[in-house]
């Protein structure tokens, strides 16, 4: 583990410390707290690829966490700022994140020391192409061991060059198709995958917020309907969860970006910023908005939810005490760091951890690869026959009382469930659950102060079960 620098831990170590303080509240044995704790494997690759002519060494990274269960699941990112530690960092949060969401993976995480931008398509896919060679014939991709997923820098395009990859590799493996997830639907993805971050982190909110005491202990009341957010990083995931949120009636006052931000008190219109930082690569110009440079001033105005959905430690030990939000809501992978964890802790705010909040895309990962194992999409065999079991009660009923169902409740009544209807529902189903756990432990546990701890501590207790049962680390 690398050395602090200036006295401040690394992004692995700060993962570490919070899992720590679960360890205390369970006891845990020193040796086996290190167990679960600790990287299962690690590989560094460096391979050329020639680029216009010139060769190019890239490097990367893929780590294997725990294996506690397998497939171990993570995804891939490109970045030019991704490295060793924050590769492992990551790969530690989604063994925790399945635990929690009860997901039967272990936590895998993989990154590519590239800036996606400066390549043109064809030499994107060469270089991916190659990337996911190098994982494969060293055994860090698989359906059965290691399955990728998309992360920041890489979507849908890449997750399909990979499995092609794979399966050219693997001709044999009729499983294929499960060696990633997040792929196109065409290509073998489930639908509602691409949005499932986002979504999952509107469910957790509203499951938040069907629970009055947490929510008056938070400082907030009501419901979601009229709450001011600001959200930090509008790519996949924060572009989507303010789009549900927004559905929902809150306001997104402002969205901070790495060009600078837009605020809005009135609330901004998300689908129209959308467009635009798509054409126009940032949130810079964006009509109608006050626009302000220092984007990450932003972070410490007063709203009710504060939502960061893009990289690591943007919220430290040094804006911690001036952030006026009410709750935290940690839709990026470790947004806050150790410090800032403890400083909000300690005046009041409410913080609802990475490890649960942003657990969606996994969430339905798992839903992509079920799907692919079975071969068949969700719903084939069972929506028509739920259309005609409801079209009979709609029947039944206009017999019995003698009197046309409105129009509303016939469709309702005589929709089958289709895939997209199947996988909301299954990932609604789960966030609730994991956050009802979560605020149970906290509530019946006198050493449980917070969501994280309360969610640490469920995620190594079931960890903890199976590496008891299967006598992994004897």
């Amino acid at each position: 583990m690398p050395p602090r620098k200036n006295n401040k831990p690394s992004f692995r170590q700060s993962v570490d410390m919070m899992v720590d303080r679960a360890v205390e509240v369970l006891e845990l044995e020193p040796g086996l707290a290190e167990a679960i704790k600790g990287c299962n494997a690690v590989i560094e690759v460096r391979f050329p690829v020639e680029i216009r002519g010139k060769i190019r060494v890239f490097t990367g990274w893929r780590a294997t966490h725990s294996i506690h269960r397998l497939p171990a699941k993570g995804g891939i990112r490109y970045a030019t700022a991704v490295n060793k530690d924050e590769v492992e960092a990551l790969a530690a949060l989604m063994t925790y994140k399945c635990a929690i969401v009860d997901v039967p993976f272990g936590g895998s995480k993989g990154g590519l020391c590239i800036d996606p931008r400066k390549f043109k398509r064809e030499e994107m896919q060469r270089i991916t192409r190659r990337f996911a060679k190098e994982l494969a014939t060293r055994g860090f991709l698989s359906p059965a061991t290691n399955v990728p997923a998309p992360d920041m820098g890489t979507g849908q395009r890449e997750m399909a060059w990979i499995a092609d990859t794979y399966k050219h590799l693997f001709p044999e493996d009729i499983n294929y198709t499960a060696s990633v997830t997040g792929k196109p639907v065409h290509s073998g993805g489930v639908r509602g995958r691409l949005e499932a971050t986002g979504r999952g982190v509107c469910y957790a909110l509203q499951e938040f917020f069907r629970h009055p005491e947490d929510v008056r202990a938070a400082g907030l009341d009501g419901g979601l309907d009229g709450k001011r957010i600001i959200i930090q990083g509008f790519g996949n995931v924060g572009y989507h969860a303010a789009r549900f949120l927004s559905e929902d009636g809150a306001k997104i006052v402002a969205i901070i970006e790495h060009d600078g931000a837009i605020m809005d008190k009135d609330g901004l219109p998300v689908d129209k910023v959308h467009a635009h930082m798509i054409e126009n690569g940032g949130v810079r110009e964006f009509p109608g908005a006050h626009y302000v440079e220092e984007g990450k001033a932003i972070l410490e105005e007063e709203c009710d939810i504060l939502i960061p959905a893009a990289i690591e430690e943007v919220i430290d030990k040094d804006n911690a005490p001036r952030l006026k939000a009410k709750l935290v809501a940690e839709a990026a992978n470790g947004p806050v760091t150790f410090e800032a964890d403890r400083i909000l802790r300690e005046r009041g705010v409410v913080v609802i951890p990475d490890a649960y909040l942003n657990a969606g895309g996994v969430v339905v990962s798992y839903f992509e690869w079920v799907r692919n194992l079975k071969h068949i999409r969700f719903g084939r065999m069972e929506r028509r026959l739920e259309e005609l079991r409801g079209k009979h009660t709609l029947k039944a009923i206009e017999e019995a009382t003698g009197k046309k169902v409105p129009e509303w409740i016939t469709k309702e009544l005589s929709h089958g469930p289709d895939e997209l209807d199947l996988v909301n529902s299954g990932l609604d189903d789960t966030m609730r659950l994991a956050f009802q756990q979560i605020r149970e432990l906290k509530a019946s546990s006198e050493k449980v102060e917070d969501y994280r701890t309360a969610a640490y501590v469920i995620a190594i207790e079931k960890i903890e079960r199976a590496y008891l049962e299967s006598g992994i680390y004897y």
